[in-house]
């Protein structure tokens, strides 16, 4: 399978590894690279040291391309960004900020640099700024969300006319039919966090893995609105938050409740009940923890099957 996505990252599949918190470390990103795919490490559960860690733990399991994905929020991005250039990481996947403070400089250092978006308008202004591709989320994933609550089907046709960089699909993508969907909609390529989120290789806690794997339709939500929108599991920490947004809570007070390493205690301490549980909608059709090339290998199995079947078959 070849395409602009590909090409531009040296790999075999067009499937990308989100670069979750708490799930996104080196042994996940390079089983997802060694399966043809592209493993992101995720930044942003990590200090610059043990993100060095990861690189070079990285490097030295995989001689196939991954890349970092770095929230351009985190407290000490000068630090994370000279440790991603001096370590040679050749791709960044920037979000939650504007990635014109760092695309050029990354650049300029070899890095191939994609954006994530959550609207049309915020993709082209990527664009105008000169990154090599943008990641449309739908607000089906998992994690922050863009406040636009725009679903994948609707935002990827709208993306694909405003823009004329690659461009991949993300958000409640899960299978091989998800991804064919993403293509036919003007995608180029997919990227998955829920669906490696519950892999063998994830860094979250068996406990967390177990308790996604289980969940109906229903059981996620985007919470959080007054801070930043979150899709969570609905447990006792969630009650605890949609009863003081019920009653007008002021921003001040949801971020006392929420207090520090929230995500952490729920994804990969494992505390059900009191830690904050993201992960996307596509969670509800998904009931196994296999490994991240048993998902890369099923997902193009069953996009090239479905694809041969919808060529085939007289109603199409």
């Amino acid at each position: 399978m070849s395409n602009r996505v590909t090409s531009l990252f040296g790999i075999k599949y067009p499937i990308i590894s989100g670069g979750m918190v708490w799930c996104s470390g080196w042994r996940l990103a390079s089983a997802v690279s060694n399966a043809g795919g592209l493993g992101l490490i995720g930044a942003g559960s990590m200090h610059p040291e043990v993100l060095r860690e990861h690189i070079q733990k990285c490097k030295a399991a995989t001689d196939k391309p991954f890349g970092v994905n770095v929230p351009l929020m985190y407290p000490e991005i000068d630090t994370i960004m000279d440790i991603i250039i001096s370590e040679g990481v050749k791709i960044v996947f920037t979000s939650a900020g504007n990635p014109k403070t760092w695309t050029k400089k990354l650049q300029e250092n070899g890095i191939t640099v994609a954006h994530v978006v959550s609207s049309s308008k915020f993709a082209l202004k990527c664009e105008e700024t000169g990154v090599d591709a943008v990641v449309a989320e739908g607000f089906e994933a998992g994690g922050h969300n863009g406040r636009e609550e725009t679903s994948t089907m609707v935002l990827i046709p709208q993306v694909r006319k405003s823009l004329s960089i690659p461009l991949i699909a993300a958000g409640g993508i899960g299978t091989g039919s998800g991804m064919l969907a993403a293509f036919a909609l003007g995608a180029e390529g997919i990227q998955m966090g829920s669906r490696f989120a519950l892999t063998q290789e994830s860094s979250a806690s068996q406990e967390f893995k177990e308790l996604c794997i289980n969940l109906k339709e229903g059981d996620t939500i985007l919470s959080l609105k007054k801070l930043s929108p979150t899709r969570l599991v609905k447990n006792d920490f969630y009650n605890t938050i949609q009863a003081a947004e019920d009653r007008g809570a002021a921003a001040d007070e949801i971020r006392e409740i929420l207090g520090r390493g929230r995500s952490k205690k729920g994804i990969f301490e494992g505390d059900l009940s009191e830690g904050e549980l993201e992960i996307g909608q596509i969670s509800s059709l998904i009931n196994d923890l296999p490994s991240a090339a048993n998902v890369i290998d099923s997902v193009i199995e069953e996009y090239n099957r479905r694809k041969e079947e919808m060529s085939n078959d007289s109603k199409f």
